[in-house]
């Protein structure tokens, strides 16, 4: 078994909040990230992918097919939007990090699938000292 990542970036605005709290609570529990005008970050995002090598192509999976994936089902639908508000797989999410990499699983998991790969893990990078890792359930 062998694997290949694939990096996109985005950048993107969120905050973290609890609809059932007050102010002061989500300020308590969320600090800055609970701010009521938003802040943001400049993401990456790692796409690995796993499996057999193919014989006829030499690869796992074609990584022009791959970053076409990640661009269309993901990086077109956050890229300098709010997660919060404007991003259709995350409505309803508390927009965590590890929230968001889950959701991004969740839209690419199918997809990858039907290349003949398997999604190993996706690597989502918030800060430069912060980043979460989710390989599935």
């Amino acid at each position: 078994m062998i694997s290949i990542t694939r990096r996109e970036r985005f950048t993107a605005a969120h905050k973290l909040f609890q609809q059932g709290w007050s102010d002061e609570k989500n300020m308590d529990v969320f600090g800055g990230c609970a701010n009521p005008n938003w802040h943001g970050h400049n993401y990456e995002l790692f796409i690995t992918v796993k499996g057999k090598v193919d014989k006829e192509h030499g690869w796992i999976m074609d990584l022009k097919t791959l970053s076409h994936l990640i661009r269309s089902k993901v990086i077109d639908k956050v890229d300098h939007r709010n997660l919060n508000l404007d991003v259709d797989f995350l409505k309803g999410v508390m927009t965590s990090t590890e929230n968001v990499a889950i959701a991004i699983w969740n839209e690419l998991e199918t997809e990858i699938a039907k290349s003949g790969a398997k999604l190993h893990c996706v690597k989502l990078q918030e800060t430069e000292n912060n980043y979460v890792e989710y390989f599935g359930e």
